[in-house]
């Protein structure tokens, strides 16, 4: 066996040395010396002396932590304090007897201090706006993108000539276009004060239908101070292509939310095309069959509160048979033995609603109920800087169609589509051919509420949920059927967006109220020279 000499020894002893002080771990002390350091530089803020928080803030600014920001905005929004008893910083919060806390470093929640315990860390107006510089300067700086658009967008709002050294240096470190072009826009509206007319000639024609609001107002303001007419024309040669291009957003979004309406009708129409088109009935309590389907979807989200965004999904099957369940109970009881008698079906159908409104008023209170939207449905999708979709309407628009779809397959590529049709159109003959005439009656009637009831699920994210949610939408269901062609589905689809975009074309210039009256006139007038609606029945259903 080989010895290692004395050298030998010495030296592998000092390799095992040093390999254990690499790999083992630090020590507590150790790993708390950054939150130490943190803490002592925030705790600086906490002096009175103006003049030596300014300078703190500056430490704060350069320690590099990624806390800072959060630190600086919570001291900007008020919501930085310090406990008197030890100088501890920390986040509040107003309560009604004081202020809930949060420690600045680690997190801690301490529960709510009284007002005396805690003392809020004063600015005046310089520090403002150093905070304000500070912020942005940090935020610019982000690695993530989104944080860097956000604040470009801030530091937009509140322009200074501060900062356009920092708005210049940010626009050529800037690797996304999307952020860059917004501090671009900054940059060609603090150019427009630099007293050089070639500059400010480039800036204004940089700015020529820019969205940004604050482009639009500083061109404006231009126009009025400015005695120099080249820049003025310019100026006013620029306001104009703003003004044609927000007018075209506008309608755009006028357009949408039209769209956006025609499908609430949509969906809200299809269900009463069956029961009053395919099966003749006036159905008065078809307002109320949407009620209930609200109401489930309020029932839903009571049963799952920790899962909201799954809550809508299982709201939908759920919406669809007990509406659909409560259609087939109506028919069974009450309407099947008044088909051929409008008149009765029409009275008797309508004390059904009052009956329906008055059991949900005794189960859930006349109070409307509010129902909450998931958050994949919440936000916006953002166009440009004058156009934003909403994500609960496009949801619907999309899920309006979907149902649409859905009915029209079951009518025309199903055996009940196919008896319903031979039923419509020839009661007789097809109960001599084997057809159970009663019950295909009682399936198409809760196949037409039951859709009402998913309609209600669409309408809970646009609206209070109420006992009279359902009276808003019946008339303008009977209007729709009537105009696109009683018992035709795609007449229904076709009229239920033409109104709805009509209607919402009309509101800027005649008013809400005025907009619904214009309609129903046309459509009155419209019935007089085609009393069969835009797409008429054909056949011998049509005879009838």
């Amino acid at each position: 066996m080989t010895r290692l000499s004395f050298p030998a020894c010495t030296v592998l002893a000092l390799i095992t040395c040093v390999l254990l002080a690499l790999l083992w771990p630090p020590s507590p002390a150790n790993a708390n010396q950054p939150d130490d350091r943190f803490e002592t530089v925030v705790s600086g803020l906490s002096v009175k002396n103006f003049k030596k928080k300014s300078i703190a803030v500056e430490r704060l600014v350069s320690s590099g932590d990624p806390r800072t920001v959060p630190v600086l905005q919570a001291m900007l929004k008020g919501q930085l304090f310090y406990i008197k008893s030890g100088k501890r910083m920390v986040y509040g919060s107003a309560t009604d007897d004081g202020y809930r806390v949060t420690t600045v470093v680690g997190g801690e929640v301490l529960g709510e201090m009284g007002k005396r315990a805690i003392k809020k860390v004063s600015v005046n107006n310089r520090i403002r706006k150093q905070l304000r510089s500070a912020i942005a300067r940090l935020s610019l700086a982000d690695p993530d993108p989104e944080v860097r658009l956000d604040a470009a967008r801030e530091l937009l709002r509140n322009l200074t000539p501060e900062a356009a050294e920092l708005v210049r240096s940010a626009v050529v470190d800037e690797p996304r276009d999307k952020v860059r072009a917004v501090l671009e826009t900054g940059l060609a509206i603090l150019n427009l004060d630099s007293g050089d007319q070639a500059e400010q000639l480039a800036a204004i024609a940089s700015l020529d239908g820019s969205l940004v609001p604050e482009a639009r107002n500083r061109l404006s303001l231009l126009v009025e101070e400015t005695d120099d007419e080249t820049l003025r024309s310019a100026a006013l040669a620029s306001l104009k292509g703003i003004e044609s291009t927000l007018r075209w957003n506008r309608t755009a979004e006028t357009v949408f939310f039209g769209i956006s309406l025609g499908s609430v009708l949509l969906l809200a129409a299809i269900g009463l095309s069956i029961t009053f088109g395919v099966m003749g009935v006036i159905n008065m309590a078809h307002g109320e069959l949407i009620m209930l389907g609200a109401y489930t979807t309020y029932v839903v989200q009571l049963l799952m509160p920790n899962h909201i965004g799954l809550s809508v999904l299982v709201a939908i099957p759920a919406a669809f048979c007990v509406s659909g369940l409560f259609g087939i109970v109506i028919e069974r009881g009450i309407i099947r033995f008044l088909y051929g008698r409008p008149l009765e079906t029409l009275l008797a159908t309508f004390g059904i609603s009052l009956i329906l409104q008055q059991l949900v008023r005794t189960i859930f209170s006349p109070l409307n109920r509010a129902v909450s939207t998931p958050p994949w449905m919440s936000g916006s999708l953002e166009i440009n800087g004058a156009l934003s979709l909403t994500y609960n309407r496009l949801y619907i628009i999309v899920f309006s169609l979907m149902a649409f779809l859905f009915l029209l397959v079951i009518l025309k590529r199903t055996a009940l589509g196919l008896q319903v049709r031979a039923v419509t159109q020839n009661r007789q003959m097809a109960r001599a051919m084997g057809v159970r005439t009663g019950r295909v009656d009682a399936l198409t009637f809760g196949l037409g509420s039951g859709i009402a009831g998913v309609a209600g699920v669409a309408l809970s994210q646009l609206t209070n949920v109420g006992p009279n949610l359902g009276q808003t939408y019946i008339i303008d269901s009977f209007m729709v059927v009537v105009f696109g062609g009683v018992g035709n589905l795609w007449g229904t689809l076709v009229a239920a967006m033409s109104l709805g975009v009509a209607n919402k074309l009309a509101e800027p210039w005649a008013g809400a109220v005025l907009a619904k009256i214009l309609i129903l006139v046309f459509i009155i007038l419209f019935i007089q020279r085609r009393p069969r609606g835009l797409f008429p029945q054909k056949g011998r259903s049509a005879e009838h």
